[in-house]
């Protein structure tokens, strides 16, 4: 198993304390994750010793920055299993990464009355992109229900595949619930009708064991700083054939292999999709992120973090008037979201954060969602690899002086 007190060496942030020497306890890390040493000091060393653009000049920086940049997409495409790295396109986050595939293949292949299905515990980058789409084109949106532990209704799910959908995009994990859907047999179901499949894997990915090849899932986007790595980039992962049948989706330098006054050829794959210069440094970070999770180990990650999981659930629903909303323990993530009765997720927060616990209060960019349980916003603790089972016990605390407070 980890040792989570080892781990938190790694990362210098979590050894600061606040507010006049109260240590910090970081519950955030569904919102962003924080970064070790190793991330850290390969984007410094790049800048330090290797910086310029890439692909475009032969002097030996520029063929030190380019051969860095694609060593980091032949990492991150290994990472989650890619056929080849090709298929691995870098973005901005997983944000872009949807709003590219709904805005590239979604409009070249979609017409007035094609079906998207989606579902109810999406994050609003998996619903905003379809919805200004649908608007555009005309389409049909229809959503997988969640039951009232927080579960995907999967019976409903082979109802809607009656109306042959072209698109079925959906989160792995939420980040609400911290339900762990069953993407594989999702994916199945929909190839079975001919749909086109897009995995949300922003809370996946940095948590469980993630083969594209295994879930034969047709795109994949995630980010780097959900997984211990920089903020500002973030992959698509698509199937080579699909990528190649997709316009560009952003014009300019480097996605271009000839450019005439009234016309230009698009770039091969990947770098068709990689308009201008990308974010060369927090690219050598992500893959630097991507060698330190595989060090470790998914599989241990994910059981370290079901520990947690299985420990949190019992104890903080031990605190009086604390609702937590999502599926037990063996069905879900490390992501608690929960209310207190009479008492704002915000205020909540507010006095945790006094006593050095970070966690997050609102929606969670989940509205709908919230909405389904009638509830305005949560409260929400998110634990990762550098928790352990004492920074449990001490939200527990917080949450009791929390209580004690309001009485």
């Amino acid at each position: 198993k980890l040792d989570a007190s080892l781990i938190r060496a790694d990362f210098p942030i979590l050894g600061r304390q606040v507010y006049s020497g109260v240590p910090l306890v970081y519950l955030d890390s569904a919102a962003t994750s924080q970064k070790p040493n190793a991330v850290i000091d390969a984007m410094d060393r790049y800048y330090r010793t290797s910086n310029a653009n890439i692909h475009r000049g032969i002097h030996v920086l520029a063929e030190e920055a380019t051969g860095l940049y694609e060593a980091a997409r032949k990492t991150i495409a290994g990472f989650i299993g890619a056929r080849t790295p090709s298929e691995l396109i870098f973005t901005r986050n997983t944000t872009e990464s949807i709003n590219l595939v709904a805005a590239s293949w979604g409009r070249k292949n979609l017409k007035a009355g094609d079906v998207i299905i989606l579902t109810e515990m999406e994050h609003h980058s998996n619903l905003v992109p379809w919805q200004m789409l649908a608007a555009e084109l005309n389409l049909r949106l229809e959503y997988i229900p969640g039951t009232p532990e927080g579960l995907l209704d999967l019976s409903v799910y082979q109802q809607l595949l009656e109306l042959s959908p072209r698109m079925v995009a959906f989160t792995q994990v939420s980040n609400v619930l911290g339900t762990i859907n069953p993407a594989k047999e999702i994916i199945r179901m929909a190839h079975s009708v001919g749909a086109v499949t897009l995995v949300d894997g922003a809370q996946s990915v940095p948590h469980i064991p993630v083969n594209v090849m295994d879930l034969n899932v047709d795109f994949l986007a995630f980010s780097a700083h959900k997984m211990v790595g920089p903020t500002g980039i973030g992959a698509l992962y698509g199937k080579e054939k699909l990528l190649e049948s997709m316009p560009p989706y952003m014009g300019g330098g480097d996605m271009i292999k000839k450019v005439l006054l009234r016309s230009f050829v698009p770039n091969e794959l990947p770098h068709k999709f990689e308009a201008g210069t990308p974010a060369i440094a927090e690219a050598i970070g992500f893959a630097e992120a991507a060698t330190y999770l595989y060090s470790q180990g998914m599989e241990n990650i994910a059981a370290h973090e079901h520990d947690i999981a299985e420990y949190a659930l019992k104890k903080i629903s031990q605190v009086d008037g604390v609702r937590i909303i999502g599926p037990g323990a063996d069905q879900k993530g490390s992501v608690f979201s929960f209310t207190m009765a009479g008492i704002h997720p915000h205020d909540v927060s507010q006095i945790l954060d006094r006593r050095g616990i970070a966690v997050r209060a609102g929606h969670h960019c989940a509205m709908p969602l919230h909405e389904k349980f009638k509830l305005p916003a949560t409260t929400r603790a998110s634990f990762y690899i550098y928790n352990s089972l004492e920074d449990v016990d001490t939200l527990v605390e917080g949450l009791a002086e929390v209580r004690k407070i309001f009485e």
